[in-house]
């Protein structure tokens, strides 16, 4: 297992004006981030591709998904728009792709939500067109695309840009490690509820990110590994901070919460890549202030 630098990203996207999301982009430099992520719900968040874009004209930082809902879009539009972003930031898009999870997306979209088995099919069609699509021409006919075409444009990194797949259960978490650059140890979320969201967060055990860690490497690779931490408090206070979230004990050991003095949050995530190589973290906005010591002390080591 290869030990990298701890790197830092910075989810955001909630914005009502072009200042106030330029504001977000320059924090997340300021506090020594290397990428802003986008999401993709169907919701008042700003639209991924657009924002980063924008995002892109104004920073030198890497821009990110967190991560696409492939149901939502066409395979071969999404490798056009992914290529273009590439090449516009000459280099920096960090491509994140998912199947889709949340319900009420599909539902507000009037998309139908296919059980979890059909959505990984789709995924995998689509990440064999797009980067068929990246390097040249794509003939290809499987059970939900057909493809023939000859990509353009050419994204600005040969082979295209960094991919980022992220994952809870088995079957996407090895489609990760085969395919991505970067994996996202994420969720298993098959009711697609923001309930089930909240409950698995605080599920998550070391005995569980032993078993998602280990299906990402199964096939032999050794992609840089992502968490996105849902929520980060700089406090003395921990179990009453860690209670306000849910159960102590449960939320002291997800590692998707932090929650602790500066020193005590750096030791957890040093621990963490001692144990399962995880060096890629990803802090909601709202966190960003509270993080900014954490990611001072620790990004580059």
């Amino acid at each position: 297992m290869n030990i990298r630098p701890f790197r830092f990203g910075a989810l955001i996207g909630a914005a009502a004006t072009r200042r106030e999301w330029l504001e977000q982009v320059r924090l997340a430099e300021q506090v020594g981030c290397s990428t802003v992520f986008c999401s993709d719900h169907v919701s008042d968040k700003l639209g991924p591709i657009p924002a980063l874009a924008s995002a892109a004209e104004i920073t030198h930082l890497k821009v990110g998904t967190l991560v696409l809902a492939n149901d939502f879009r066409n395979p071969v539009l999404v490798a056009k728009d992914a290529a273009t972003l590439d090449l516009l930031s000459e280099g920096r898009l960090e491509l994140g792709l998912g199947t889709g999870w949340l319900a009420d997306d599909y539902e507000r979209a009037g998309i139908r939500l296919d059980p979890p088995g059909v959505r990984i099919d789709r995924l995998e069609e689509a990440i064999r067109i797009m980067k068929g699509l990246w390097r040249g021409r794509v003939d290809f006919d499987g059970d939900h695309y057909s493809v023939h075409w000859e990509g353009m444009p050419r994204p600005y990194r040969p082979g295209g840009p960094t991919l980022l797949i992220g994952g809870g259960g088995r079957r996407m978490l090895r489609l990760a490690g085969r395919e991505a650059d970067i994996v996202g140890i994420s969720l298993r979320l098959p009711e697609g509820s923001r309930e089930e969201l909240r409950r698995e967060i605080a599920a998550v055990t070391a005995e569980r990110l032993d078993a998602r860690v280990g299906w990402a490497r199964e096939a032999g690779r050794d992609p840089e590994l992502s968490v996105l931490v849902f929520h980060l408090e700089v406090t003395g206070r921990v179990r009453e901070a860690a209670a306000r979230l849910g159960e102590p004990e449960a939320v002291m050991a997800t590692p998707h919460y932090l929650v602790g003095t500066v020193d005590g949050i750096c030791e957890e995530l040093e621990e963490r890549r001692r144990r399962w190589g995880v060096s890629y973290i990803v802090i909601s906005q709202a966190n960003l202030v509270d993080a900014a010591p954490v990611i001072e002390r620790l990004a580059g080591r």
